[in-house]
């Protein structure tokens, strides 16, 4: 399938999946693990034109151009990084989906299945967080990683496909700007700061973005539940640490749609 220009429908056509049981039954698949201890995290930002705020460009027809080319971009880079999904790029940039790069870790004692790629940036915002004592700010209850039905309409692609984004408690943290009953939440009648209207400190939103992190919350969706890696997965941990543990087999099988993922137990 060709890199046809989607339609995009904006930034509020976006619609979740109200579930946190986001993988399908999967593969054998390895789990990933690091000491905490032993790791030499870096820090970034969120690379730029993975933003999905980049792709909604308004003004000039040049500039809606621009938007869309940035899009188009960007389901290259994830393609070739991270694996292809169906729809979006092309199957010879990368020649398996990906659920393929699933593995299944933990954060703060929570099962979660990512690409093996994120990972590594999970567990260091897990490290910073506790290192700094800002673990304590906030208990997580349930969190969401991969998945295999794409949540989002009108031309965009999820990162949860990708294995790229976490939810963290959609009860606690909704989504203000997003379809269906996600608005009617009663946090979303609260005025002011984004952070009015979610549970989670600025504190954890912080240590998020400074390892690669992109929080929807500041999207005009408002989906405060939601991080997404957008950084560069070769420039989370010093290039000369050996931090991982050794891995487990999960039972699993193929997906509905032909992917290869774990199971979440």
């Amino acid at each position: 399938m060709g890199l046809a220009t989607p339609a995009l429908a904006g930034p509020k056509a976006a619609r979740r999946s109200p579930k946190f049981n986001h993988v399908s039954p999967a593969r054998e698949t390895r789990e990933l693990e690091f000491d905490l201890d032993k790791l030499s995290c870096l820090t970034q930002r969120p690379q730029e034109f993975l933003i999905r705020s980049s792709w909604f460009k308004r003004g000039s027809a040049d500039e809606i151009v621009k938007g869309r080319a940035t899009f188009q971009r960007a389901v290259t880079y994830r393609t070739e990084q991270y694996g292809y999904f169906r729809g979006f790029g092309k199957p010879a940039m990368n020649a398996h989906a990906p659920g393929h790069y699933a593995r299944k870790t933990t954060f703060f004692g929570h099962s979660i299945v990512l690409h093996e790629k994120a990972i590594p940036a999970l567990k260091c915002v897990e490290k910073a967080l506790r290192e700094s004592g800002k673990a304590k700010d906030y208990k997580i209850g349930g969190i969401g990683g991969l998945r295999f039905h794409n949540t989002y309409h009108g031309g965009e692609v999820s990162n949860h496909v990708y294995g790229l984004a976490i939810d963290i408690d959609s009860d606690r943290n909704t989504c203000c700007g997003c379809v269906g009953n996600w608005s009617k939440h009663p946090l979303c009648r609260r005025k002011g700061s984004v952070f009015n209207r979610t549970a989670l400190p600025p504190t954890w939103v912080d240590t998020f973005e400074n390892h690669g992190f992109y929080w929807l919350g500041h999207d005009p969706m408002e989906d405060t539940m939601h991080f997404e890696f957008l950084g560069d997965p070769d420039k989370v941990l010093a290039k000369d640490a050996k931090t991982e543990k050794p891995e487990k087999s999960e039972k699993s099988a193929k997906t509905d749609d032909g992917a290869e993922a774990t199971t979440e137990e």
